[in-house]
């Protein structure tokens, strides 16, 4: 059975378009029909100006008394093919005796004047010219019966609403067949994301209208995202796999032997499973980094007021200051193209390192450009040499063992900033401690 879908796109341009080519066909149609009825009007009103000025001419050189002239009209007006109603003062002449009673109304008004009149049943063209004849005022109608004309002209329409059916039909034809080459392209994308559930294709490739580039630009942008988080996930489970196999061996080897647990057999095992714990933190923490392809969108001015005011807690003997640079009070909840936790997990490893390490003070700035964003945090601690600068972000590097912590925030940042298409820098801050600073390109 034929079956209509009506949520289909071609079933909605073709009753559109269809719609639409219809509407614009009747209307045509009725134009048609007036402007041809106007027309007609405007041709027969002419020859009926003409034959009355014609009439007019002659009263006006005849000088024979008003019931003559009246009287010679009625025999000039035999020789057309219209009739006529004349009347001078108060006598009323017309070459059809049966409209006097009908056609004195129409006597009256200013000025000459064309109008349609119905009478018994029939259409009449009447034109209306007020003249003088020495001194007497004159009302002139000329009359023709417009029926004959206008069943004509009905019949010369409906043959043309004849012709507008069949160039609607051909007009439906043509949109079927332009629905029908438009949406190719979409089936050809059906076809491939079809090979792509299967696994025959990698990506989308199409010869598709303007109008679809960015769509399947965006396709392929999130197949790419695909590929590289699978990737990672699959080179997080082999760095886990490596890392974790040699330790617990280690352990298993220990914990099953009969040699007592000393104290320097004891602190190799910590120091074994802290690396086990420092390598599942970072594999753990990268795995959430769901970086700038992942369409999300934050807040950077609430979210760094949110990581203040919680550091604050963490580290009550700090003051934590907050500086926003280039952000008005109007677009301070303004959105930005950084997914929200890894902009807390950068902001928050810088505030966490400058915690730990500041005296009494730490300063984030937090500066938003048009195509970037950039955070710079310092703090008043004992800060980092200048040659132990270009060590930091490395993994597991630690410059004092005797604050807690994997030395994981750092490169986890680096990791981050990396994912971001951004940079990270560190320098002595004007207080003598650290100064770190990230530039995040947020132009999407």
């Amino acid at each position: 059975m034929f079956h209509i879908d009506r949520r289909s796109l071609r079933f909605r341009l073709l009753t559109r378009l269809g719609g639409a080519s219809l509407a614009v066909v009747l209307f045509a149609w009725y134009l048609h029909g007036f402007f041809l009825q106007e027309l007609a009007k405007d041709f027969l009103g002419e020859r009926l100006k003409d034959e009355a000025s014609h009439i007019v001419t002659l009263l006006k050189k005849d000088e024979r008394p008003v019931a003559q002239l009246m009287a010679a009209a009625r025999e000039e007006s035999l020789s057309f093919h219209h009739f006529y109603v004349l009347r001078v003062g108060e006598k009323v002449s017309t070459s059809l005796p049966a409209l006097p009673t009908q056609m004195l109304p129409l006597l009256e008004g200013k000025g000459d004047a064309l109008f349609m009149h119905q009478f018994q049943q029939q259409s009449l063209l009447v034109y209306r010219h007020v003249f003088d004849i020495r001194g007497d005022a004159v009302q002139l109608l000329i009359v023709e019966n417009f029926s004959p004309v206008e069943q004509g002209l009905t019949r010369v329409h409906w043959w043309i609403a004849a012709s507008a059916i069949l160039l609607w039909g051909i007009l439906i034809s043509l949109n079927l067949l332009a629905v029908r080459r438009g949406l190719k392209p979409l089936s050809a994308l059906r076809h491939q994301l079809s090979e792509l559930q299967s696994g025959h294709r990698k990506r989308i490739v199409l010869e598709a209208p303007s109008e679809l580039d960015a769509l399947v630009s965006q396709l392929n942008t999130l197949l790419d995202e695909f590929d590289r988080r699978l990737s990672r996930s699959r080179e997080s489970v082999a760095n886990l796999s490596h890392a974790l196999k040699t330790p617990l061996t280690a352990l298993t080897q220990v914990l099953r032997g009969k040699r007592p647990i000393n104290e320097i057999r004891r602190g190799k095992m910590l120091q074994r499973v802290k690396t086990i714990h420092s390598q599942l933190e970072t594999e753990l923490r990268r795995a959430r980094i769901a970086g700038p392809r992942a369409g999300q969108t934050t807040r950077p001015v609430e979210e760094a007021q949110r990581l203040i005011e919680m550091f604050q807690g963490i580290y009550p003997q700090r003051t934590f200051l907050l500086e926003c640079l280039g952000v008005s009070n109007e677009h301070a909840d303004s959105w930005v193209n950084v997914e929200t936790q890894d902009f807390t997990e950068m902001l928050g490893i810088l505030l966490d390192n400058a915690g730990k390490w500041s005296v009494n003070q730490v300063q984030c700035r937090l500066t938003i450009e048009s195509d970037q964003i950039v955070l710079c945090v310092e703090d008043d601690g004992p800060g980092v040499p200048q040659a132990q600068l270009a060590h930091l972000g490395e993994r597991g590097w630690r410059q004092d063992e005797t604050h807690p912590g994997y030395g994981l925030g750092l490169s986890i940042l680096a990791h981050l900033v990396k994912h971001y298409a951004g940079c990270v820098s560190y320098s002595t801050a004007a207080a003598g401690g650290l100064r770190a600073e990230v530039h995040l390109p947020t132009r999407k």
